[in-house]
């Protein structure tokens, strides 16, 4: 799938990340990253089904589990038109309705990763999650715990310097209340993205973020 030529034209759009040095090399990018990102996705379609049967690995080019190459500069100061990572999403077959957590893998030569969670939820979801996590701090603490997770996961992003408004300063689960994000991420080497255990390791890797997982979309009323 993903080999050291994936990583070197990631490397290249870099340095000529303009869009007559990308139409020029188009080719490169279809055969070197979007082909080897829909054969991951598809290979991973079993295994999701296996462990998170209502997440969905989309392999169509446009629309599905792959994402755009192409920034939105509109309110950027940065103009360079294109994304230099290979970003995939697993989402919940819901997902256009409602917000939901989800899987992903960030592909980069600065490093490479996966993610799990809802990274920057709307106020309405966060809300949802702060206050099950305020009214079930234990079945919190027994999630974010979880052996096989904390093996391999550390929870990340955003948080309050204060607590939000309505909850006691006292409860014992405050700093994870004080979150703005509900992600948890693992570092992948670039032997295991180019090596041909990937789809194994990727798999196995999200299926230890099961208790995490339905934690969050029991918050946000999801089946997970």
């Amino acid at each position: 799938m993903f080999t050291k030529a994936t990583l070197g034209f990631l490397d290249e759009l870099a340095a000529h990340n303009e869009r007559a040095w990308f139409e020029t090399h188009k080719t490169q990018y279809e055969t070197l990253v979007r082909a080897p990102a829909l054969d991951f996705i598809a290979a991973m379609a079993p295994a999701l089904q296996a462990f998170a049967p209502h997440f969905r690995a989309d392999p169509r080019k446009m629309g599905g589990s792959l994402m755009r190459v192409y920034r939105d500069i509109r309110f950027s100061r940065n103009k360079t038109p294109y994304k230099t990572n290979i970003g995939i999403q697993f989402r919940h077959e819901l997902a256009k309705d409602v917000h939901a957590p989800g899987f992903y893998v960030h592909i980069a030569t600065d490093g490479c990763l996966l993610a799990v969670g809802c990274w920057h939820p709307e106020a309405d979801a966060l809300g949802k999650i702060r206050d099950l996590v305020a009214q079930q701090p234990e079945q919190w603490f027994a999630a974010r715990d979880a052996k096989p997770f904390v093996d391999h996961w550390q929870l990340d992003g955003e948080r309050l310097k204060r607590p939000p408004r309505g909850y006691d300063v006292m409860h014992p689960a405050i700093e994870d209340i004080k979150r703005k994000d509900f992600v948890a991420v693992t570092p992948l080497s670039f032997n295991e993205v180019i090596g041909p255990g990937l789809v194994k390791l990727a798999s196995q890797r999200f299926a230890d973020t099961a208790p995490l997982m339905k934690f969050l979309c029991a918050a946000l009323g999801v089946t997970y």
